[in-house]
């Protein structure tokens, strides 16, 4: 399967929710990342992650290989009045200093990589007892409820999609083996699940900002999946709370956000 995100880079930028407040609390409080660090934080798309440490006292370098993306990023930083410094690069060949960060991230994008060469390579750029964060924002599909509805809507004009990302539990255990191998120590996760609000427009467009829609379907198809699930939605509310199309209730969208972290040796 093809995914480009600049393709969707419009809707990425307005649709796809940063991590929540409460994901930047438990890495800040369980000292997993500290106000002063040097922060590189890997496949950073529009920057949620790299602003959020930027504006909680790190230093930041936000790198992608989307060009869009990165403009994006680079728009909101500006606006919110933060210095990040984005560049190109891939994540398993970044370009910066050996031994240089106190931390290095991957949020929502580490399925997307080399995964044992993007490991080493968040080692190389690490300091001694530097950490890794590997972290995601997933929705929830849940028998029936309005993920699992979308997700099979997926499934009909995407089906390769369905079969490598349909379904998932937000938990991916295979990556400690990624850290693992690449020689990291103390290896701990944690996780934790929330709702998040939705209106109809907004979980539209954050479906057509997914890999499955936005980024790997024609602008054709985007537009009749859109209109599919515009209307399956207007369903799915009427039967769940009687309520009239084009009222716009709020929708809960059950996430999990998981984290994995693991430190490089001293030696």
């Amino acid at each position: 399967m093809n995914v480009n995100f600049g393709l969707t880079a419009s809707d990425y930028a307005k649709h796809r929710a940063g991590f929540p407040d409460r994901f930047f609390e438990r890495v800040f409080n369980e000292g997993i990342v500290k106000a002063g660090d040097l922060l590189a934080d890997l496949g950073t798309g529009t920057g949620t992650l790299a602003r959020g440490f930027a504006e909680r006292g790190c230093t930041v370098t936000g790198i992608d290989i989307s060009a869009q993306l990165m403009e994006q990023a680079r728009d909101f930083a500006l606006q919110a009045g933060l210095e990040v410094d984005f560049r190109f690069a891939k994540a398993e060949a970044t370009g910066l200093p050996d031994d240089h960060y106190d931390v290095v991230t991957a949020g929502q994008c580490w399925h997307w990589f080399d995964r044992p060469v993007a490991a080493l390579e968040m080692k190389r750029i690490l300091k001694p007892n530097g950490r890794a964060v590997i972290a995601h924002f997933d929705w929830i599909p849940l028998d029936g409820n309005v993920v699992d509805l979308t997700e099979k809507l997926i499934e009909t004009y995407n089906p390769k999609w369905y079969v490598e990302f349909g379904g998932k539990t937000g938990v991916y255990p295979d990556w400690l083996r990624d850290l693992g191998e690449a020689g990291f120590l103390d290896i701990q996760t944690f996780s934790f699940d929330m709702d998040v609000p939705y209106t109809h427009e907004d979980w539209r467009g954050r479906i057509r900002a997914s890999s499955g829609v936005g980024a790997s379907l024609s602008e054709a198809e985007v537009g009749r999946f859109d209109s599919e699930l515009k209307s399956m939605l207007e369903v799915y509310e009427q039967d769940a709370g009687g309520r009239e199309a084009g009222s716009h209730p709020i929708l809960k969208i059950p996430h999990r956000v998981s984290v994995i972290h693991a430190q490089k040796p001293s030696f």
